[in-house]
């Protein structure tokens, strides 16, 4: 995905359209640097608080987990009275796996970005754009590759997904959670838990 960019009539790299390039992806909010701290690990959220802040409805979520598009990584449903449990990345991905098929995105192409997206390690997922041209989906992990995309035309929509990070994190900051291991006995807002640990480090 990376290259050297258009170039002027004597070979040499073109820049007044890179830096068009590199304008146009700033205004469309895909090049994120800030950073991102990811919720615990250790805590759940339920499938209402799921669909609330991914922007879904409990249909999809239902089906995509049967469909194992996107399952829920800390409690399936087994039998029942048990409900699906989904972690902070859980909900990230179904957030951009929405985005996506609102512009359009094949299911196939949806379904290799979803589980790509899982097997990421935490940290690497808010310096990865996601960028489509309709039928192909793209990551790009630098600034260049963005640029790359943009100047060639084949990324149209772009997801950086640092910035849904941020949304995520906003909406759930504001909706219930739980431990798995308390069956739903100890509820919460992860604000709480947060302020809680770094009441601990002053204190230590």
């Amino acid at each position: 995905m990376t290259g050297s960019g258009p170039t002027a009539e004597d070979g040499r790299p073109d820049v007044a359209k890179q830096q068009a390039a590199r304008q146009a992806a700033g205004q469309q909010g895909l090049l994120f640097t800030d950073e991102v701290r990811a919720l615990p690990e250790d805590i759940g959220y339920r499938g209402p608080t799921v669909c609330a802040a991914a922007g879904i409805t409990y249909r999809q979520l239902d089906y995509w987990a049967r469909t194992g598009l996107v399952e829920p990584s800390i409690r399936s449903a087994s039998g029942s009275g048990t409900q699906r449990l989904y972690s902070f990345r859980d909900v990230l991905v179904l957030k951009i796996v929405k985005r996506l098929l609102d512009t359009g995105v094949s299911l196939q192409q949806i379904r290799t970005a979803a589980q790509h997206l899982t097997e990421r390690g935490i940290d690497d997922l808010a310096t990865i754009t996601i960028m489509s041209d309709g039928a192909s989906v793209y990551e790009c992990t630098s600034a260049d590759e963005v640029i790359d995309l943009v100047q060639g035309g084949q990324g149209v929509f772009g997801i950086a997904v640092g910035r849904v990070w941020r949304e995520v994190e906003g909406s759930l900051a504001a909706l219930p959670w739980e431990r798995p291991q308390s069956d739903g006995d100890s509820e919460g807002h992860p604000a709480d838990e947060l302020a809680a640990r770094r009441r601990a480090r002053g204190a230590s």
